[in-house]
């Protein structure tokens, strides 16, 4: 029988690229992820992709969120949560663990579970343990989907300031003076731990910074002036991680360097310059994300110490074996070499923050940049690579 003269169906048209946009978790960082979702939730293009807000509380429960980036925003000096956006206090959204099958499952207590469509990419805006160090990249690979960002190995890197230092020296990359103090040092024999703290002061003086070994936003550091302030420095430090790392203070000008993957390798922005802030002793969690310590953009350095910067935050971005994005984190020494202090796998992503606003004056605005992001993802596969 011929067809010639049946109604033909008319063609659907391709489905949009869904991302997840996962933000939250865990750590002491979960607000700032809050605030950064809620500025790349602004900046996806809706025309271009399907939108899935998600996100985990504090508790580790994955919520269901509203997609409403006015309510993601720092409030009277507060940031926002994630069970303040969540739609129900009890529902909780299932992530595929079938590579096959990349469908979100909705469900709540008593109700029938809702399939929420497949994810083709999810956008991890989390910072800190359990989303940035690798947990949650292990999770998307197992289910197959396609990321934003680092995978497992370079998130871990890039977590863990004490084996982020290890490798960058064993490729060449200068990093300051540090010593670390782990869990079981300081809960068995407290004396030798501080011991080994003051012989390191005796060799590179005070003040030096104690900081969380796997935190960012600058949460938990103190800087110490004396043995008096070590011990509160310590548990402060461990309130946030129970491994310790204390560094040498660097005299030297702070400099950042962003790198992004386009679909040729990995480029560096213009460098930005962080001046002391006025009102803080060094730049601290509210200096950066609180009162907004501006920094400088790009920053007042030489055609050749720019083009210096910009090689080694690429190769520190190669070194550890990363993907999508970089902040690197330098200091200027005031014998002209540059130290490399950290990276950062998923720097401050809000606007006002200087991964996107050294992008901004590299010519890639912020509405590009996050389409360059999710496009990279897009064009990567999971597993080994």
């Amino acid at each position: 029988m011929s067809t010639e003269n049946l109604p033909q169906s008319p063609e659907q048209p391709p489905r949009k690229p869904r991302v997840a946009v996962v933000c939250g978790g865990r750590s002491s960082e979960h607000g700032i992820s809050v605030v950064t979702a809620g500025a790349v939730l602004r900046a996806i293009d809706r025309t271009k992709y399907e939108v899935l807000p998600i996100g985990i509380t504090r508790d580790g429960r994955w919520a269901l969120t509203a997609d409403d980036p006015e309510r993601m925003a720092i409030t009277d000096r507060r940031t926002p949560s994630v069970d303040e956006l969540a739609e129900s206090a009890e529902g909780g959204v299932i992530l595929p663990v079938d590579p096959a099958n990349r469908e979100v499952v909705y469900s709540e207590p008593g109700s029938v579970p809702k399939a929420l469509g497949e994810v083709d990419v999810v956008f991890p805006v989390l910072h800190g343990p359990y989303g940035e160090d690798g947990t949650l990249q292990g999770l998307l690979e197992l289910s197959g989907v396609p990321y934003v960002g680092s995978g497992v190995l370079a998130s871990a890197v890039g977590q863990d300031k004490e084996y982020m230092k290890r490798v960058f020296t064993s490729f060449g990359l200068k990093v300051g003076p540090y010593v670390v103090i782990r869990p079981r040092e300081w809960a068995q024999d407290r004396s030798a731990a501080r011991k080994k703290i003051v012989d390191f002061a005796g060799e590179h003086g005070w003040p030096l910074f104690v900081k969380p070994a796997r935190a960012g936003s600058s949460i938990g550091i103190t800087k110490v002036e004396d043995l008096s302030g070590l011990d509160e420095a310590i548990e402060e430090a461990q309130r946030h991680d129970p491994k310790v790392l204390v560094e040498a203070a660097l005299r030297g000008r702070e400099i950042e360097c962003g790198v992004l993957e386009f679909e040729d390798g990995p480029r560096a922005s213009v460098p930005a310059e962080i001046p002391p802030p006025e009102a803080h002793a060094y730049y601290d969690f509210e200096a950066k994300y609180i009162d907004s310590t501006p920094g400088m953009v790009p920053a007042p350095l030489t055609p050749e110490e720019t083009a210096e910067v910009q090689r080694l935050a690429v190769e520190a971005f190669e070194a550890a074996s990363c993907e999508g994005l970089v902040r690197a984190d330098f200091f200027l020494t005031e014998d002209g070499e540059f130290v490399i202090n950290e990276i950062n796998t998923m720097p401050g992503f809000t606007p006002i923050s200087m991964y996107p606003q050294m992008w901004q004056a590299s010519g890639v605005a912020y509405e590009e940049l996050v389409d360059r992001l999710i496009q990279a993802a897009l064009r990567r596969s999971t597993g080994l690579r």
